[in-house]
């Protein structure tokens, strides 16, 4: 059975002071979930006791990508032995160099991050983002030892076109190019229908979701670390969208950014791993 992966990004939200008072709660839910400590960390400089005895919940891979200013910050809260892993939510395929603005992938990892987010449709939008340039950035994460987390998605004219599974599916290919079966085993793929997500998005119904992820299971099921889902999860959809044949996890915005929004995900995925297993 594969582990269920549950992770937020926060986009550009939380000043430090928000980002260290969600980190110190889920830290401490997990320490008590444990049987660890509780003990107060205000400053959030280092980790407490608890932190160093915090389990995940069974059969879950809880991942957080805050704002790049908040990456330290977060890191240092969850301690060196936290079993959340940190995220950042862009960086730059070149190791250093005049790019201006431009976060590189062994700064992110000094900061702590453990994954780096690739290819959001903000991104491509907004920022010009190719899959070439998905497939570099891919490349960099692996060659620094990080989990390259690559979103794909379509349109809602693609969708209405009935391309939904050959366009993500080019999408994906696109950007994992060239990667041998070690390499791919470290990919997660998170599928975000550019229709479903934001705050104009409208909910995908599960029925919605199967043909992708039809597609992306013949394609990658076995072959990557996990297949995620995101667009407008929510704690009423969430057990139905983890029902779906070759969804290995979720991918939350709105819903998680509150800390208890994102304990109550973790607890919705555990019950179902441990549903998974009986």
């Amino acid at each position: 059975m594969s582990t269920l992966w549950i992770g937020t990004s926060w986009k550009m939200t939380k000043t430090l002071a928000e980002a260290r008072a969600w980190a110190t709660g889920l830290r401490d839910h997990l320490g008590d979930t444990a049987g660890g400590g509780t003990a107060s960390d205000s400053a959030g400089d280092t980790a407490s006791d608890g932190a160093r005895g915090a389990t995940a919940p069974s059969g879950v891979q809880p991942f957080v990508i805050p704002s790049f200013t908040a990456t330290t910050t977060v890191s240092e809260v969850l301690g060196e032995d936290s079993p959340v892993l940190l995220g950042v939510q862009n960086a730059h395929w070149e190791d250093a160099g005049a790019w201006t603005g431009e976060v590189s992938v062994p700064q992110a990892k000094d900061a702590g991050a453990q994954i780096v987010e690739i290819g959001h449709s903000e991104r491509r939008e907004h920022f010009g983002e190719t899959v070439e340039t998905t497939r570099r950035k891919v490349a960099a994460a692996l060659r620094h030892g990080l989990t390259p987390l690559l979103c794909i998605g379509e349109s809602a004219e693609v969708k209405e076109r009935g391309g939904s599974s050959a366009f993500i599916l080019e999408q994906a290919a696109g950007a994992l190019q060239g990667l041998d079966a070690g390499e791919l085993a470290r990919v997660v793929i998170a599928y975000e229908p550019i229709w479903a997500i934001g705050e104009a998005g409208r909910p995908a119904t599960a029925e919605e979701l199967v043909a992708p992820f039809a597609a992306l299971g013949a394609a990658y099921s076995g072959k990557v670390s996990g297949l995620l889902y995101g667009g407008s999860v929510n704690l009423d959809n969430a057990a139905d969208l983890l029902g779906i044949e070759h969804v290995s996890g979720l991918f939350v915005g709105r819903t998680a950014w509150r800390l208890e929004g994102y304990l109550e995900l973790l607890r919705i995925a555990e019950a179902h791993a441990a549903g998974r297993r009986t």
